[in-house]
């Protein structure tokens, strides 16, 4: 894992001087409240940016049936795709631009066993959050889009497994991070999984009715309760997929990726959007 860069916006690391009210910096006067803005700034440029995405992610799918119905199932999909990744890339080089800014609430980096519990959950997280990649060539619309009800598979254990794979990841980046940008990004990032979780269920009642209402009394949205219940079995065989060796390399990627990420970061701090964000 990376550790703290040098160059975070931390109190202690900017020096952010705490008057009781206001106090003269040179020529330069800095009020508490103006430095807490500035300390603070990315943080509510991050919840703009996952307002945005969110918008264009839940919007689309709220749109989906009948955008289908007006440009078809394929050109839906680039349309989506066309606006959804830039998006996702913006808020993605943001984060990892600013990840340690604001204040540094904890530092865990150098509690033994961090690292290798740290890689472990980001690895189980991985497992829930891309279930799409079952379908691959569905994902350019190289087959024609379809919406689906699953009821096996990942889904017995969460049916929205999405959900659970990024409360998982952002644990396990909140615990390494530690820094008050870091939770906010975490606590809005959560916010719409949850809102998609409520929105994913009434689009699939809407669409599938009776046979969604099935799949609902037979599932959980909480990791395992409809097994520990008894609703629901586990078939381990189910969990054995081509498509996780995709996922196990990307891992493996993210890993080896992760020294890049300092001057991943850096390149969109001086890239024309992040001076325009900043």
């Amino acid at each position: 894992m990376e550790s703290c860069p040098k160059n975070s916006r931390s109190l202690k690391t900017v020096g952010v001087p705490f008057p009781a009210e206001r106090q003269n910096h040179g020529s330069r006067s800095i009020s508490l409240a103006d430095a807490t803005a500035g300390i603070h700034h990315s943080s509510l440029v991050m919840l703009g940016l996952l307002v945005v995405f969110a918008v264009i992610h839940s919007g689309g799918a709220a749109l989906r049936t009948r955008a289908e119905a007006k440009i078809g199932a394929r050109a839906w999909r680039l349309v989506f795709a066309a606006l959804s990744i830039p998006s996702a890339v913006v808020v993605i080089a943001y984060f990892l631009a600013h990840r340690y800014d604001g204040i540094r609430i904890w530092n865990l980096q150098g509690v033994p066993g961090m690292v290798p519990s740290i890689w472990v959950v980001t690895a189980i997280s991985f497992l829930f959050l891309y279930p799409a990649t079952y379908n691959l060539l569905e994902i350019p619309a190289v087959l024609k889009p379809q919406v689906r009800l699953y009821a096996t598979g990942i889904i017995r254990i969460s049916r929205h497994p999405q959900a659970v794979g990024q409360i998982l990841w952002c644990m396990s980046h909140a615990l390494w991070i530690g820094s008050s940008f870091m939770l906010v990004t975490c606590a809005g990032l959560i916010a719409h999984h949850l809102f998609a979780v409520w929105h994913g269920d009434r689009r699939l009642k809407a669409r599938f009715g009776e046979a969604f209402d099935s799949l609902q009394a037979e599932t959980s949205v909480v990791p395992f309760a409809a097994v520990i219940d008894g609703r629901q079995q586990l078939v381990l065989s189910e969990l054995v997929r081509p498509a996780q060796l995709g996922i196990a390399i990307a891992v493996g990627v993210f890993w080896w990726a992760h020294r890049y990420i300092p001057r991943g970061g850096m390149a969109f701090l001086h890239s024309r959007l992040g001076e325009l964000l900043n």
